[in-house]
């Protein structure tokens, strides 16, 4: 039978220096059925067994052993260091194998015959299958990617059978899922393509500012120019931002920054939302995200049972006059004038403020056709696309799974709340100076938080039911809605300028 081979490499040593290594072979013999009969302590080798022996001729010293019994071991590792003279040699693996015995040690004086350990020889197909279960996700997941597993699997549950904010909710959880694959490096924070992305689309605050172009080229400003009184409900509607971060500064011990990027879920903008938090709090990203586009798709629930404890019968029966009609200067002039005057004191908001008007002069001025359609169309949806991947990509279990997690779930609900009454209760407010003709029906206020057009729907519809179809005000809702989003960029853009 052939006798396989253990390669050493040799080095001479002196007090001085250390020679070039030279590479050298040493043999070591196998199960061949032997003449002599082996030493009463060495068991007799076996058919898939090798014995590692000096190889030398004369007497050297085994300086160290280097590994262990039990130890599995691949081609070429270093097995022992023997010394002959003044030269060290280091054994080395001659194939994947797993020790099964060691008969010298440390110290001992062997012979050319004598075993310094015994390696039991291990298939390849084996030994590259146990490599890779290693390296498998199934070999390394935490029970934290577990359970983020799960959450992800609630928000596409509810994003497919619920419809709650599916074009969101579902690249959120399919961006969680994947950040929660072992080993796979596809987190937000890590080195793979979603942090690619989000170090290029999110940290360079590019993508919530696009998705403002695509908002401002689908909004139709009209009704808040026909009724400019509504400003002030969509102005009123963000109470629950502050409100929200106040609490969680003075209550809870979050930081500033923190605070602020809480708070701005109260707007029901995930844009502004995103956009805020990446600067102020990116490790709470995650969290506030889901937040705020959850409770925008929860609109429908939330705010009739506000709407309904904060007004009577008599006050949800009021039906508006017809808005006075605006001219196509005013529409054309409006983004304008707004995106320069907001900036001008504001600076801060510019980003968001100045794309949304931008996309909404490209949506008014009537030569840009092209444009408007793809700022309102392709362009909105792959940044949707790609922003809700990478903000799920921040949702890895050790940065998700804290107690600010609820804390920021509970804040954004009582934020949301204070908002849909900031705008009912303030809507109150002014009925109490207008004259009886032009009284404003106060279930709009709710409609000043910025989910366009959801919240002016579910008023409509709630308004609707309430006075069994008399009263329909789409339109006046529509009002506070399109200024909530005004609102709320300035908001952000305040907290900007104040915390950085």
């Amino acid at each position: 039978m052939a006798l396989p081979v253990a390669t050493m490499a040799v080095g001479e040593e002196s007090a001085d220096s250390i020679s070039t290594p030279v590479q050298t072979e040493a043999t070591t013999t196998t199960a061949a059925v032997e003449a002599s009969v082996p030493d009463a302590h060495v068991p007799p080798p076996r058919a898939d067994t090798t014995v590692v022996q000096s190889g030398f001729a004369d007497i050297v010293e085994v300086v160290d052993l280097l590994v262990d019994v039990g130890d599995t071991i691949t081609v070429g590792q270093h097995l022992a260091v023997l010394r002959t003279l003044e030269t060290e040699v280091f054994i080395n693996a001659c194939c994947d194998s797993r020790v099964i015995s060691i008969e010298a040690s440390a110290g001992d004086f062997v012979d050319a015959d004598q075993a310094i350990m015994r390696l039991e020889h291990t298939r390849a197909e084996g030994l590259a299958a146990w490599r890779l279960l290693r390296q498998s996700g199934v070999a390394n997941i935490h029970w934290r990617q577990i359970i983020m597993f799960i959450v992800a699997g609630i928000l596409i549950f509810l994003a497919i059978r619920k419809n709650y904010e599916p074009l969101l909710l579902i690249p959120i959880g399919f961006g969680t899922m994947l950040a929660n694959l072992p080993l796979a490096h596809m987190g937000s924070y890590g080195e793979g393509i979603l942090a690619l992305i989000y170090d290029a689309g999110i940290r360079t605050e590019l993508l919530p500012p696009i998705i403002f172009l695509g908002i401002g080229a689908l909004v139709d400003f009209r009704p808040l120019l026909g009724r400019p009184l509504t400003f002030l409900l969509g102005a009123a509607a963000q109470l629950g931002i502050f409100v929200a971060a106040l609490g969680a500064f003075y209550l809870l011990g979050f930081t500033a920054q923190e605070a602020a990027s809480v708070g701005i879920i109260g707007g029901a903008d995930g844009p502004t939302s995103i956009f805020l938090a990446s600067q102020l709090a990116p490790d709470l990203l995650g969290p506030i995200a889901v937040a705020a586009y959850s409770y925008m798709s929860l609109v429908p629930i939330i705010q009739p049972p506000i709407i309904r404890m904060l007004t009577t019968h008599k006050e949800r029966a009021i039906d508006m006059p017809q808005a006075r009609p605006v001219s196509k200067t005013a529409v054309i002039l409006f983004p304008i004038v707004t995106g320069l005057v907001a900036s001008l004191f504001v600076p801060s908001c510019a980003p968001l403020l100045g794309m949304l008007m931008f996309g909404n002069l490209l949506r008014e001025c009537g030569v840009t056709e092209r444009l408007r359609k793809t700022a309102g169309g392709a362009l909105i949806d792959i940044v949707t696309m790609f922003l809700g991947l990478v903000v799920g990509a921040t949702m890895d279990g050790n940065h998700f799974l804290h107690y600010k997690t609820l804390s920021v779930l509970v804040l954004g609900a009582i934020a949301f709340g204070f908002s849909t009454a900031g705008g009912v209760v303030f809507a109150k407010f002014l009925n109490m100076f207008l004259p009886k003709d032009k009284k404003i029906n106060p279930c709009i206020g709710a409609a000043g938080v910025s989910a366009v057009p959801m919240a002016a729907r579910v008023v409509q519809q709630f308004v609707s039911n309430q006075t069994d179809g008399k009263v329909n005000p789409l339109m006046p809702a529509m009002g506070p809605n399109v200024a909530g989003v005004i609102g709320s960029a300035v908001a952000a853009g305040v907290f900007l300028t104040l915390l950085t």
